[in-house]
């Protein structure tokens, strides 16, 4: 089996000049920091990755324990042409690092009664689905898909790797947002055209994959719906981490360097014509790095309000932060198993008896209730080797409130796997708890002491309409000169390809290093 391991200093060794060329430190190794630094690395900056924990990735860490392969993060791989346009911009292919295996169904949506739903890709296996399930609602999944590839066009292709740092770049989009309906929700896009409560529930859960609400998100979010009928959903041989593994060596491949256990305690300021501007970092050693320019990959709310010097925030106050709408939590068990249950499939969402007033307790009320809906994650139904032969690897997710709800999960977590383990072992897992060989689990306490995530939100703001775009934290600081960001909490927003066009729209905002450097 292969391993991630990679040396706290290394990098490919830098020419005689290097030091000439502008310095850019990026927080935080997530998808969206590695891709953030490839691209700067190739504009001709001298690249600094600096990473929290002891292996990159940010929520796409992974854990090796006694065999199994547990990926913390994400699992799912969309729009996989933002990942190959990394590698080619480095003379590469993504092939030669790493192999990306299509999805057949996407998911299976199990519903609280039993039955359930394959979500394909293929418009015939769909609509053959559909007509098992609620024949009449076919014509209505077809107007809707086409609604769908409408936004995919004009919020996606379009908008999506275009930074928002002027409210003319919102004014210039609202054309196409009226277009696209964006003040209605998904789900009441989704239900004007479905009648079925369950269609409803399968063609509206996709924010929930980038910590949104389906009955409070902007209906531009259908997009995913065509995003993935287009280009599929894919799963990376060897995990997620093979994609992080690979992104580092593209990284030192131009010059770039990673530091992994090198907390960052304070982006340096000093002022300079009136405005505070950003001069390198300060780590929790207390050691310093002068930065031309600094990234931040982490979250943006615990950025300005822990690493930036509240007497620089006028934009970005205490105040603003608290005010903001924070996306939901989750509660992750990783566990494997010493057999195999073959009849489960890669992804499996399972939707509980309550659909909208679980989703108002979690996101609204911040109550943690006594039902869940989960998704299963089974990657050895797939690759057999995220785990020892003859076993299986699994986690599986409960979204749950953030830290506002109160809830002491100190205490708290044990008894939320038990409960979950119930549910699995009634429904799709009968007898597994006795086969239980390696386990270990995630609370919103992790998101925030592990991942500084503000309240433990695993999502950061939630894409709400007044939360998007130019409403979104910029990726260029409204308040400090030369501290941008890139990564979910930021523009577009998360989920993979969201992470990676947040480093394509650093582009628009970033000066190349020999224009910096001039100055």
């Amino acid at each position: 089996m292969k391993t991630l391991h990679h040396d706290a200093t290394a990098g490919a060794p830098a020419p005689a000049h290097a030091e000439a060329r502008p310095h850019a430190v990026v927080i935080g190794s997530g998808f969206g920091g590695l891709g953030a630094a490839i691209r700067l690395a190739r504009r001709g900056y001298r690249v600094t990755v600096l990473e929290k924990l002891d292996a990159p990735g940010g929520r796409a860490y992974v854990h090796r324990q006694d065999g199994f392969t547990f990926d913390a993060g994400p699992t799912i791989i969309t729009a996989p042409w933002f990942l190959e346009d990394l590698w080619r911009l480095c003379g590469r292919t993504m092939a030669e690092d790493v192999t990306l295996v299509p999805m057949a169904p996407f998911y299976r949506l199990r519903f609280a009664d039993g039955s359930h739903f394959d979500y394909h890709g293929e418009p015939e296996k769909m609509h053959a689905e559909i007509a098992r399930v609620a024949p009449g609602d076919l014509a209505g999944y077809k107007r809707f898909s086409e609604y769908a590839d409408l936004c995919y066009r004009l919020g996606f292709e379009e908008r999506g790797p275009v930074a928002f740092p002027k409210l003319s770049n919102m004014l210039a989009a609202a054309p196409k947002l009226l277009r696209m309906q964006g003040w209605r929700t998904i789900h009441g896009v989704v239900a004007q055209h479905m009648k079925s409560d369950k269609l409803r529930q399968v063609m509206s859960f996709h924010p929930l994959l980038i910590g949104g609400d389906p009955f409070a998100v902007t209906s531009v979010y259908s997009l995913i719906n065509a995003l993935e009928r287009r280009f599929g959903v894919h799963w990376a041989l060897g995990g997620t981490g093979e994609l992080v593994k690979g992104l580092v060596g593209l990284l030192r491949s131009k010059g770039g360097t990673l530091r992994l256990n090198a907390e960052v305690a304070r982006i340096d300021t000093v002022i300079t014509v009136g405005r505070p501007r950003a001069t390198g970092v300060t780590l929790a050693s207390g050691e310093t790095l002068a930065a031309d320019i600094v990234v931040s990959n982490a979250d943006s709310a615990w950025t300005y309000k822990y690493l930036v010097d509240p007497a620089h925030r006028r934009h970005w106050t205490d105040a603003r932060i608290a005010r903001g709408k924070y996306s939901m939590s989750l509660f992750v068990w990783y566990f494997g198993l010493n057999r195999r249950y073959d009849e489960v499939p890669h992804h499996m969402i399972m939707l509980g008896p309550r659909y909208r007033e679980l989703l108002r307790d979690i996101f609204r009320r911040h109550h943690l209730a006594e039902d869940f809906s989960l998704y299963l994650h089974r990657p050895t139904a797939t690759d057999a080797s995220m785990a020892p032969p003859g076993c299986d690897t699994f986690y599986v997710l409960s979204p749950v409130p953030h830290l506002d709800s109160g809830t002491d999960w100190a205490t708290m977590a044990e008894t939320y796997r038990r409960r979950i383990a119930a549910e699995l072992d009634r429904t799709v897992l009968p007898g597994f708890e006795r086969h239980i060989v390696s386990q270990r689990v995630t609370t919103p306490l992790d998101f925030r002491d592990r991942l500084l995530s503000y309240k433990g939100a695993a999502f950061g703001l939630e894409p709400l309409m007044t939360q998007s775009a130019w409403f979104r934290p910029h990726n260029i600081s409204e308040d400090i000169d030369r501290l941008f960001f890139v990564g979910a909490s930021t523009h577009p927003g998360a989920g993979v390809p969201g992470v990676l066009m947040s480093a394509q729209a650093l582009q628009t905002v970033v000066p190349g290093a020999a224009a910096l450097a001039r100055h």
